[in-house]
């Protein structure tokens, strides 16, 4: 069976490995580049990558064993219950295209895909009859084939800039991820390959606003609600001429539609809050569910992936919004009980593909 993947990120690079020379890859961007992405590979995500024969590590992937929450003055750290990594989308997905074209699978680079009367379309390609369509596109719709929400997405703002910390920050970080509660949003820091630090953001696209809609505008008000961080970015240089920015991000998501040949991976198929740091994982857990089920049919996938994530989508969902809501008290509790923050990640983790 002949399969168009629409979209080149964890996902579909992903399937595409799997499949081998049944598959035929689009991706719309014509080179590697930087994506809107928290970059943490939690340890169930550094596993599947290791069995499409990718290993982070090899290409440079930090090691992230503890995990910080920051509100204002206030710290609480905790031990992961796992080891992770930090490693960028634009190294990662790389690796996992060229991986594919090894294992058989066509790349096709700077070309969009539609969906016209259930037939996948590529400009410029022609149609694909015959093709099952896996789409993966990550948080862009495509044309002919958009998400249903149950709920209008948030009125939120995602950044991401790439900073390069001062030596002793840079230390002071190393081995963590710090979530950082705000009024308004959060974010988080992490290293990455190179000795980059991954900085993103959301936040309400009021507060984005009342930053003059600039990235030096956001760390002066960051700065100024929060010590620590402060400390942190204090002879931090940005990396980025100007932040990457996504809009309205239907966080909480899971799909609950069938279409007729068409498997909806990664974020297509759920979106999970960004800070349980399991978006990477759950994308390679779709693409190996689809590959596995692509003989029974995309409403047989789409049941078993419903099943598989839905609880950890809800109850990242709850603890996402507590922290929108309270920042404070959770941040007060997490350093009473540290072993919260380990159960939260337990909570959120996807079961792998055995």
């Amino acid at each position: 069976m002949s399969v168009l993947i629409a979209g080149g990120g964890v996902a579909g690079a992903a399937a595409a490995c799997l499949l081998g020379p049944r598959a035929t890859v689009v991706e719309r961007e014509g080179s590697a580049h930087d994506k809107i992405c928290g970059e943490f590979l939690s340890v169930e995500a550094a596993g599947y990558l290791r069995r499409l024969g990718v290993d982070p590590v090899a290409l440079g992937a930090v090691p992230v064993d503890r995990v910080r929450l920051v509100h204002g003055d206030l710290v609480a750290e905790a031990a992961l219950p796992f080891v992770a990594l930090g490693l960028s989308r634009r190294v990662l997905d790389a690796a996992l295209l060229a991986r594919a074209e090894v294992l058989g699978a066509s790349v096709v680079r700077g070309h969009s895909v539609r969906l016209e009367g259930g037939v996948p379309v590529v400009a410029g390609l022609g149609r694909f009859s015959g093709h099952t369509l896996f789409l993966a596109t990550g948080k862009h719709d495509l044309r002919g084939a958009r998400r249903v929400l149950a709920r209008a997405p948030e009125d939120l703002v995602g950044l991401k800039m790439y900073l390069r910390l001062g030596a002793a920050q840079a230390a002071a970080l190393a081995g963590a991820v710090e979530v950082v509660l705000f009024e308004g949003g959060y974010g988080g820091l992490q290293a990455v390959e190179g000795g980059g630090v991954n900085f993103c953001l959301l936040m309400e696209r009021d507060v984005f606003a009342a930053c003059g809609e600039s990235w030096a505008g956001v760390q002066s008000m960051l700065e100024g609600q929060s010590a620590h961080l402060r400390g942190r970015l204090a002879g931090a240089v940005t990396l980025l001429a100007r932040p990457l920015a996504i809009f309205r991000v239907p966080y909480g998501f899971v799909h609950r539609g069938v279409e007729d040949g068409v498997f909806r991976l990664g974020d297509q198929m759920a979106v999970i809050p960004s800070f349980s740091g399991d978006g990477v994982s759950m994308a390679l857990h779709s693409a190996f569910r689809a590959v596995d089920g692509l003989s029974g049919g995309a409403a047989g996938y789409h049941r078993r992936v419903r099943a598989d994530v839905s609880g950890q989508v809800g109850r990242a969902w709850t603890i996402y919004r507590a922290g929108r809501v309270m920042p404070g008290a959770m941040t007060r509790a997490a350093r009473l009980w540290p072993g919260a923050m380990r159960w939260a990640a337990r909570l959120t983790r996807v079961p792998v593909v055995a």
